[in-house]
C-alpha cells in the first residue's frame, strides 16, 4: 500500500486535502485522526507535521508527501528525497530583514548574525552565496523581535505579504533567498506500486484548476481562424452541426484567459459560446 504524508495543520493542510479529495482519495473528516487508510485506492495517508514529512520521506519511512519547497530544503534530505511537482498553492517568498537602514544586500551580512527558523536552508544558501562567517542563529518561533533581544543582527524568514516585518519595524533587503510554494516530494529512484497514479491524479487537479472547457458555434470557413485563438492542448473537437455551414467547437483555454477569448471568438463571428469548469482530467 502507498503511504503518504499530508501536512496535518497549517496553511498547507486544508488545500492539501482538497486537492487529494479533487484527485479522487478519501481523506479525514476528524482533524484529530493521524491515520487514514483508502483501501478502494491502495493509499495510507499519514498527517504529520509539515516539517517533518521531508525527513520521513527523506528517510525511506513513507513513499511521497506533500510540503513547502523552502522546508523540503531546510531539512536536507535531498539525497533521499526529490521534488516531483509544483502544486500552485502555498506561495511564498524566504527574505532577508533588518531593522530600517541597517543593510542593503546580503553580502553586508559577513561576519554578522542571522536569526533563523531555516537554518539548514540558509546556512546552505550562504555558503552557495559565498558569505562568510555568518552566524546563523537557530529559533524554532517567531523571529521578528530577535534584533531587538540582541540575539541576531538581522533574520531570515518566510514572508507572505510583509505586513508582520512592518509591523516589528523590519525591512526586506537583498534578493529573494527562495520562492516557495507546496510540492511533491517522493523517495529518490524508487517507484512504488500507485505512486505514477497519484502523481497523474494530482497534475489532472492542476490542468483542471488551470483550464476550463469552451465550446461555441462558428461558420465552417471561418473555422481555422477561430482554431487559432482556441488551439486546445492537442487540437480542439469540431463537430458538424445541422446547418451545413456551421461547425460546433470544444476546446479547453486558460481559465484566467476566458473573457478575453471569448470577446475575440464573438468579434470573429462565433455564438452560442458557453464556458463550463473541469472537474477532473487526464492530460
Amino acid at each position: 500500500m502507498l503511504r503518504v504524508a499530508v501536512p496535518n495543520k497549517g496553511a498547507l493542510s486544508e488545500a492539501a486535502m482538497a486537492m487529494l479529495s479533487e484527485a479522487g482519495y478519501v481523506q479525514r473528516r476528524d482533524k484529530r485522526d493521524l491515520v487514514m487508510v483508502d483501501e478502494e485506492n491502495g493509499v495510507e495517508f499519514f498527517y504529520l507535521r509539515p516539517r517533518d514529512i521531508a525527513v520521513y520521506v527523506g528517510s525511506g519511512t513513507l513513499d511521497i508527501g506533500i510540503t513547502g519547497r523552502d522546508l523540503f530544503q531546510d531539512a536536507r534530505v535531498d539525497h533521499g528525497a526529490e521534488e516531483i511537482l509544483g502544486l500552485g498553492f502555498g506561495q511564498s517568498t524566504f527574505r532577508l530583514a533588518a531593522p530600517q537602514g541597517s543593510f542593503s544586500s546580503a553580502e553586508e551580512l559577513a561576519g554578522r548574525r542571522v536569526a533563523t527558523s531555516y537554518d539548514g536552508l540558509l546556512d546552505h544558501w550562504f555558503t552557495s552565496q559565498g558569505i562568510e562567517d555568518v552566524e546563523v542563529v537557530h529559533l524554532d518561533g517567531a523571529v521578528e523581535t530577535a534584533v531587538r533581544l540582541d540575539v541576531a543582527d538581522a533574520i531570515a524568514d518566510v514572508v507572505e505579504t510583509g505586513n508582520t516585518l512592518k509591523a516589528a519595524g523590519m525591512e526586506m533587503f537583498g534578493e529573494p533567498i527562495m520562492r516557495s510554494e507546496a510540492i511533491l516530494i517522493s523517495r529518490h529512484g524508487e517507484r512504488p506500486v500507485g505512486i505514477d497514479r497519484l502523481i497523474r491524479r494530482i497534475q489532472g487537479v492542476l490542468v483542471a484548476r488551470r483550464y476550463v472547457m469552451m465550446d461555441y458555434d462558428i461558420r465552417r470557413e471561418l473555422l481555422d481562424q477561430a482554431a487559432a485563438i482556441t488551439p486546445g492542448l492537442e487540437s480542439p473537437t469540431v463537430s458538424p452541426l445541422a446547418d451545413e455551414d456551421w461547425v460546433a467547437v470544444r476546446s479547453m483555454v486558460p481559465s484566467g484567459r476566458t473573457n478575453q477569448l471569448m470577446d475575440e471568438l464573438y468579434e470573429l463571428g462565433a455564438r452560442a459560446i458557453l464556458v463550463s469548469s473541469i472537474h477532473a482530467c487526464r492530460v
